[in-house]
């Protein structure tokens, strides 16, 4: 199984970037998706989770800006990101804890990242 994230790039502020996440490969079933980011030398952080359900939650710092849904019949992600700040600028990663014939049991497994630049 893989995910696989695109759509980031180099932006300018205001700007809007959509990230899509695959995950590809055979699932028993995914769960929570979820897409993370880490700034140049910063920690890294969640900034938007959904579940299987369609509950979200958010980071305060992007609250009102992005958006995150998923269409569970092809298992993809996406994170719509409106009002970009340069302070959003990050490796985003996509994440999704799911079950597989490998590992039928909850397990987290990450993507490989996209580059997000917001320039001022």
């Amino acid at each position: 199984v893989q995910l696989q994230a695109s759509g980031g790039g180099l932006v300018q502020a205001g700007g809007s970037l959509r990230l899509t996440c695959v995950a590809s490969g055979s699932w028993f079933s995914i769960s929570a998706e979820g897409w993370y980011r880490q700034a140049p030398g910063k920690q890294r952080e969640l900034v938007a989770s959904i579940s299987s359900g369609g509950n979200t939650n958010y980071a305060d710092s992007v609250k009102g800006r992005f958006t995150i849904s998923r269409d569970n019949a092809k298992n993809e992600v996406y994170l719509q990101m409106n009002s970009l700040k340069p302070e959003d600028t990050a490796v985003y990663y996509c994440t999704a804890k799911g079950r597989t014939p490998r590992r039928p049991y909850d397990y987290d497994y990450w993507g490989q990242g996209t580059l997000v630049t917001v320039s001022s």
